[in-house]
């Protein structure tokens, strides 16, 4: 399999995984106390690398922060720093690079899909990333 055909294939193997999380009613899978909201969170990698150099610097990201994920979620997110690694399917190699996580509380799984997708797939386009992690997972939320 080309390089193409593997990153391909990875590509559509995570938007079927992405796509069942999305399509599954993940609110109705707890029972949370009377002072906390059922609703699910959604977790965002991304990593920061560009070949073997740090791509997106930290004046990069607080743009992309401010111009692709502020609006579309302006409720709030949390944004961690992180060490993150992934085996490259083409090289066949585990890959470590600085990365972001983000953590948005969301109200609608189906609803905000089309803002998760969207912002992943500008910062895959803008920093020509092959991919961005997606959890998606049941949450029981308050803020005191």
């Amino acid at each position: 399999m080309t390089g193409g055909a593997a990153r391909s294939l990875s590509v559509v193997a995570a938007f079927v995984v992405c796509s069942a999380m999305f399509a599954t009613p993940v609110t109705a899978q707890l029972a949370c106390r009377t002072d906390q909201k059922s609703t699910a969170v959604v977790e965002l990698m991304f990593g920061r690398k560009i070949g073997k150099r740090i791509g997106v610097n930290e004046a990069a990201w607080m743009r992309f922060v401010d111009r692709e994920l502020t609006p579309r979620f302006p409720n709030g997110l949390t944004i961690v720093d992180a060490a993150g690694q992934w085996l490259d399917p083409v090289r066949k190699r585990v890959v470590r690079e600085p990365s972001k996580i983000v953590t948005i509380v969301i109200g609608d799984p189906e609803a905000d899909r089309v803002k998760i997708d969207t912002v992943t797939e500008a910062y895959k386009k803008r920093f020509r990333q092959q991919a961005v992690g997606v959890i998606v997972r049941p949450a029981c939320v308050s803020f005191q």
